[in-house]
């Protein structure tokens, strides 16, 4: 069985409480990995938890300044552990490793997570030979199509047995996520009140200056003025516990969403998804069977009161047997096979 070296963002933790979508994918990914075998070793933040071996990068940054830091942390443990041990393949979910890949002998595989215009345009400058990306949706590959080594579209998945069908429901909305202003949660909060319904917004606000900014200027304000709740940073059963209870999950996206693991996550739990017209969110969202596609608040807050016309079932039914760990990791498998195949490459290492 192959040895893999997964990279993550040096930003934060890897472990089923991540807020981030990249770290949950990497963490559901690695986990499934190593239990068909394989060697996996996942360099990340202090404070990950992974199932195969942990190559620990310092703790995450707790301030813009910081990030530099744990970006060269990240490279220097990288490199020492290429020259100390052997990998068959590295695995870069980390959003700019690949840069270096000319100091390996491997083939490396970069998972794109991020919209086309969110990544510096040098990123992709001199990429070495022995560099392959792929995408996690359809929409995705679309903005990269003139990508030199594009392999191909793994989607997301994620572990559904974690996530219990639920068909009672509460009344209240639900927003969970990473709070920066892209992702719209004062636009959650304007289409709750529209709709004269309660919403809980839940996640972790990011140590960077203009997020700590949006949170205080656009979110804050409202919590308790307004019948808005704020549960920061929830633990794996208490985000469970709101998706499953949720009347409908709200996603009003202001970028082009490459994927939602939390839209993934409301479906397995029988919850709906209202979700601007966004990138992967115009294909996911399935209108009338599993959530609507809106265009503004105020439409968002129309499609909130129609939720309870919708079929848990039918959400669920709409990731089962295509958004799980399992048919992601038969995804990545056969792209590691297939870079496996290519003439293995001299290390400027």
């Amino acid at each position: 069985m192959a040895g893999i070296l997964y990279i993550a963002y040096p930003l934060l933790p890897v472990s089923d409480q991540s807020c981030g979508g990249a770290e949950q994918v990497l963490h559901t990914l690695e986990a499934e990995m190593f239990a068909r075998g394989h060697r996996t070793t996942v360099a990340a933040c202090d404070g990950s938890r992974v199932t195969g071996e942990l190559l620990a990068i310092g703790p995450p940054p707790v301030a813009d300044d910081h990030l530099a830091e744990r970006q060269e942390a990240l490279h220097q443990k990288v490199l020492a552990a290429l020259r100390s041990r052997s990998f068959d393949l590295i695995h870069d979910h980390s959003g700019a490793l690949w840069q270096h890949a000319h100091e390996a002998s491997v083939p490396v595989l970069a998972t794109l997570h991020l919209p086309r215009r969110m990544y510096p345009r040098e990123l992709f400058a001199n990429i070495a030979p022995n560099v392959s990306f792929n995408c996690v949706s359809a929409s995705q590959a679309r903005d990269f199509r003139d990508l030199p080594n594009l392999a191909g579209v793994v989607e997301n998945g994620i572990a559904l047995e974690r996530f219990p069908l639920t068909a009672e429901k509460g009344d209240y909305l639900l927003w969970l996520g990473r709070v920066c202003v892209e992702k719209g949660a004062h636009l959650a909060i304007e289409a709750a009140e529209r709709a004269q319904l309660p919403l809980v917004l839940a996640g972790q606000v990011y140590p960077f200056a203009y997020h700590r900014r949006y949170f205080a200027e656009c979110v804050e304000p409202h919590i308790a003025r307004h019948d808005v709740r704020w549960v920061e940073r929830p633990a794996l059963a208490e985000k469970l516990e709101l998706l499953r209870r949720a009347r409908a999950v709200l996603l009003p996206s202001l970028v082009d969403e490459t994927s939602s693991l939390v839209a993934l996550e409301a479906w397995a739990c029988g919850t709906p998804v209202i979700a601007f017209r966004r990138g992967a969110l115009a294909q996911l969202v399935r209108p009338g069977v599993n959530g609507f596609l809106v265009e503004t608040a105020e439409e968002m807050a129309g499609a909130s009161r129609r939720a309870g016309e919708l079929e848990p079932a039918a959400c669920r039914g709409s990731v089962e047997g295509k958004y799980t760990a399992e048919r992601m990791a038969d995804g990545y498998a056969g792209l590691h096979e297939r870079l496996a195949r290519r003439p293995q490459l001299s290390s400027a290492a």
